[in-house]
This record gives structure tokens, sequence and C-alpha cells, in this order.
């Protein structure tokens, strides 16, 4: 597949600064000195069924117009149908084989499993999951309601866990199946005023790595781990903490801002380039990993 060379193009540049930087998801590409060509994308997906939580906004929203561009059949997953409506189109145009829209609630499970259910039933296997959704509010830990623990654990693992055991044995009696889960860099290091997110995303993290012990050969599960990301919901976390400390959501960001080396919020369709390609064939060999895509915030090695 085919890939240009740009030359003389700053590695910290901004998002419209650059002519003709573009990716095949999102018409943008910038900050990296090679962009793949528009009609480089591979068609490695064809033939795939992936099934995408949260597809209505965010990185969600982006995983699913990535997978889209490698061929695969969407089926979008989330709670407000006018948004999935919207989605749908661009999906086909994206280069989605089919698209469909899945109007459920990862806090309704058992509604959920039917509903996965009944879509296996109609449309065959679903061979790729994307497990994303939106984090627990933020706030010390200590302030922290026990019940705020247990909708977080239900919304993330409980569910996750649910359609990996709908999802599986699909997968498995079809060779191929990718698990992909959306969760944070507080796998690796805690967020200051994300107790609640922090304990979960471990957790998740735990709950992933032992599953990719136990998971049939050519089914793998994998985590990305987003760092600072331009979404609705980094906006509503920037809102909160500055109400609690009496500044500014522009100074959140900027403290924000000061830990990552990239000088630059992530965007979605950046991590959403990681989840695909874990989707990937490619990626065959790769089971049970938490890849950070955080501008390099991270400080382990």
């Amino acid at each position: 597949m085919g890939w240009r060379r740009l030359r003389n193009v700053p590695l910290r540049t901004g998002l419209h600064s650059v002519p003709g930087l573009a990716c095949p998801t999102h018409r943008r590409y910038s900050g990296c000195m090679t962009t793949p060509d528009l009609h480089a994308v591979p068609r490695d997906l064809l033939g795939r069924h992936a099934l995408v939580c949260g597809a209505s906004a965010g990185i969600g929203r982006a995983s699913a117009l990535a997978l889209a561009a490698r061929g695969a059949s969407i089926t979008a997953l989330a709670r407000r149908a006018d948004r999935l409506d919207s989605l749908l189109p661009e999906l086909r145009a994206a280069g989605a084989a089919e698209a469909r829209a899945l109007v459920a609630d990862l806090d309704r499970r058992a509604d959920l499993a039917d509903r996965v259910e009944a879509l296996i039933e109609a449309h065959g296997p679903v061979h790729i999951v994307i497990n994303n959704t939106g984090g627990p509010p933020g706030g010390p830990l200590l302030q922290a309601e026990p019940e705020a623990f247990s909708v977080a654990f239900g919304r993330h693992i409980l569910a996750a866990h649910i359609l990996a055991r709908v999802c599986v044995p699909g997968m498995q009696a079809s060779g191929f199946g990718r698990i992909v889960n959306v969760v944070s860099t507080s796998v690796y290091e805690p967020i200051p005023n994300l107790g609640v997110s922090n304990t979960i995303r471990g957790a998740m993290g735990g709950w992933a790595k032992s599953l990719s012990r136990e998971l049939p050969e050519g089914v793998t599960i994998n985590n990305v781990l987003p760092g600072f990301t331009d979404t609705e919901r980094l906006t509503s976390l920037a809102e909160g903490r500055a109400r609690r400390e009496g500044s500014s959501s522009d100074q959140v960001r900027a403290n924000w801002l000061a830990q990552v080396p990239e000088g630059r919020l992530g965007r979605p369709e950046e991590t959403a380039a990681a989840v695909a390609f874990l989707c990937s064939p490619s990626a065959a060999y790769i089971r049970g990993v938490s890849l950070p895509v955080d501008g390099g915030r991270l400080r382990g090695i």
C-alpha cells in the first residue's frame, strides 16, 4: 500500500496548518512525518462484523468509521437513536460493507445480552467487539458514594463480560475474533481527581489480561489507553474540575497539556487508528497488551 513522504513538515503542527494532510476516515491528519494515501487503507476487514459500543460520539464514533474504512460491516451501539441514525450514512460512505444501528443501554445488561443475541441470529457472528463507554464522574475518591463503584463496574466490566460470553463462540467458530477495550492511561498511572474511574479502569485491565490467557486461538483481546483526548467527556471533566477548584476550564486544560510532550490534546481518530490496527489481521500475534495513545504523557517505561 502506498505511503507518501512529507517534506519540511514540523513534528508539532496545528490540525489545519498543513494543506493536503488527511486520514482516510476523517479527511485530516497531522503531527507526524508521513500520512497514508487516501487509497492506501487496507480493506482487510471485509467479511468481518464489528460491534462498536458508544459509537454515537468521540472515540467510539471514530473507531466505527476507521473500521468501516477497512471494509467491516458495522453495528453501531449507543443509547441515542438520533445520533446513530446520522452516523449510518457516514459509515457507508467511509466503506462499511453494511451499517446498522443497535439502540441499547449498557446499564440494562439482560436486555443488552438479548439484543446482541438477536443481532447475531439475524446477521451472523460478531467478529470484532469494541468496548467503549463514558467513564464515571470525576472527583476525589473519598467523596465517592459506594454506589458509584457498582454502577461503573457494571457499565464497564460486567457489560464487556456479557458481550464476550455472547460473541466469543461465534468468533471461535469463525477462527477470527478481536476484542478491543477503550480504557484509559489510568490503567498504568492513576489520574488525580478521577478516583472511581482509576479503580474501574485498573479492574478492566486485569479482566482483559486474564481473559487473554483463556481465549481460543485466533481470538485476541487488547486495551487501548487514550490520554487527554478532545471529546465531550474531557470537556465535561474539565468543567467539573474547574468548578471544584474555582478556576476555569481553560486553566484545567493548560495544566493537563503541560504534562503532554506532544503539547496538544489527542484527537479521537488517532485513538481509533490504534483500535483499527489491533482489529486487523496484522495484529494477530498481539494479545493481552495495553497500548497508550497519550502523546507521551505516561512516565513509565
